[in-house]
């Protein structure tokens, strides 16, 4: 569970620290369709805070697999908000392990509300992420939620039953719905234009600010094309 890559983006002053390894094995993880290897190499505490202090940003996104399996995370939080003065984002977490010192904002992807379907796809329960979610709220964190929308699996009612969570701390938390992007191995099909609609109906009767996206395979591997975000330069 190391940092593996270091990304920046010009355009929008901001970092990415890329992690290796996850807690989770959701069953329909789309880092499945990239197919990567285990990295040959890891950097170094003392080379990424060389290469962090040397670029003009104004603030650093950890990313994963799940970035707080790191137990440089700590460190490297601190040095980032003590040393450099950005702002710290967990770009993608399941939830599991925060909030952290240090941290500013999350954006936490939410995998299922009832325990058993959880458990069933992740092999972790499902209380814990709720529960860390509800103390990074009370503490002042900004966050951000997501889930992902796989038919006849993990359909309209833990839809509903997560939007029930969040309004229950505030109905303005920004919300994402991901319609699934089958990957090898599972039986799960992507989920229709109308059946999508019908989520985001469901999300936008509770929660204020909804969005989702229903990307194709091909979509999903080349994020470049249809966002400027994900347009950065390796520094390390």
């Amino acid at each position: 569970m190391a940092i593996y890559k270091v990304t920046y983006s010009e355009k929008y002053r901001r970092a990415t620290l890329h992690n290796w390894g996850c807690n989770f094995r959701c069953r329909g993880c789309s880092y499945k369709l990239l197919g990567r290897g285990k990295p040959e190499k890891f950097p170094t505490m003392e080379e990424i805070q060389e290469a962090l202090s040397g670029l003009k940003a104004d603030a650093v996104h950890f990313m994963g697999g799940e970035p707080t399996t790191n137990p440089q995370l700590p460190e490297l939080l601190r040095f980032c908000k003590e040393k450099l003065g950005l702002k710290t984002r967990l770009g993608h977490t399941n939830g599991s392990r925060f909030p952290l010192p240090n941290l500013d904002a999350a954006y936490v992807s939410f995998k299922a509300f009832d325990d058993a379907l959880h458990r069933e796809y992740t092999g972790h329960p499902a209380q814990p992420v709720y529960d860390n979610f509800e103390r990074a709220h009370q503490a002042g964190l900004e966050l951000r939620a997501s889930a992902v929308f796989i038919p006849d699996y993990i359909g309209y009612d833990q839809i509903e039953k997560l939007c029930q969570f969040l309004v229950s701390l505030d109905a303005s938390i920004p919300f994402h719905i991901m319609g699934y992007v089958p990957v090898p191995g599972t039986e799960w099909r992507r989920p229709s234009d109308e059946e999508m609609q019908r989520a985001v109906a469901i999300a936008q009767r509770r929660l204020a600010t909804v969005g989702f996206s229903h990307l194709t395979p091909d979509q999903m591997l080349n994020p470049t094309a249809r966002d400027d975000r994900f347009v950065t330069k390796r520094i390390l």
